[in-house]
């Protein structure tokens, strides 16, 4: 009976740490996400004829569509593709976790095709060669991701599926991020194609290195200790 109450206690001690650092994570991607929606929500205050809030782009005004594609894909995909992390939502509603997850995957697969549209057929965007090299790279790899880590969990594979949608995701939500290493390029480097294509680069490498670190830690003594049934009392 005592070897019951431990392992119940420590299975408890253990699992709210984890919850709140879950949670804590998903306020973190839903605020990191939020930076690039708003500036992508003016832009289709704009498309839809209301005040002009940012710079003028007259690509965006020739074809808008794949830039409207583009922005309420990212904001499905930032919100629902955040949830996913929640493991306490995966354990009390795997359901909805299923569901939601199919959502997630093609509207991520709208922001990687439009985004890629927009790299080929948007001429003259600021960042040079480099740049749209970089942003072809990035939009194929978020595709070719999402895709894998779909057709791992058709098979069954869990952990691949998990290491294959935290790195789409990473890639996908690096916007957020941008907005930070763009501002810093400008200050070291100035304003020029150089500065842009490094700045944006970088940011993309900051949430891979991000991504893969969440994908390879491992669980600390104590979880690993009460997932196996070792913790037990005398």
């Amino acid at each position: 009976m005592s070897t019951v109450t431990s392992s119940t206690r420590a299975t408890t001690s253990t699992r709210s740490p984890t919850s709140g650092a879950s949670w804590r994570a998903l306020v973190a991607l839903l605020i990191l996400s939020s930076i690039p929606l708003v500036s992508g929500g003016l832009r289709l205050v704009e498309i839809a004829g209301g005040p002009e809030l940012l710079p003028a782009n007259p690509r965006i005004a020739e074809s808008p569509s794949p830039l409207v594609l583009h922005v309420f894909g990212a904001a499905l995909y930032a919100v629902l593709g955040a949830l996913q992390f929640s493991a306490r939502l995966r354990r009390r509603r795997p359901g909805w976790h299923r569901r939601s997850g199919r959502i997630a995957a093609v509207a991520g697969l709208v922001v990687a095709g439009s985004g890629i549209w927009m790299t080929l057929f948007y001429s003259g965007a600021p960042g040079g060669v480099l740049l749209w090299m970089v942003r072809l790279l990035v939009s194929s790899l978020t595709a070719a991701f999402i895709i894998l880590g779909f057709t791992a969990i058709r098979h069954r594979q869990v952990h691949a599926h998990r290491a294959w949608m935290i790195r789409a995701y990473a890639l996908a939500v690096a916007a957020g991020t941008q907005a930070f290493t763009e501002g810093i390029g400008e200050a070291v480097l100035g304003v020029n194609d150089l500065s842009k294509a490094l700045s944006l680069s970088t940011a993309w490498v900051i949430n891979a290195a991000a991504a893969e670190w969440a994908i390879r830690r491992r669980p600390s003594r104590n979880s690993r200790r009460t997932r196996t049934g070792l913790t037990v009392s005398p």
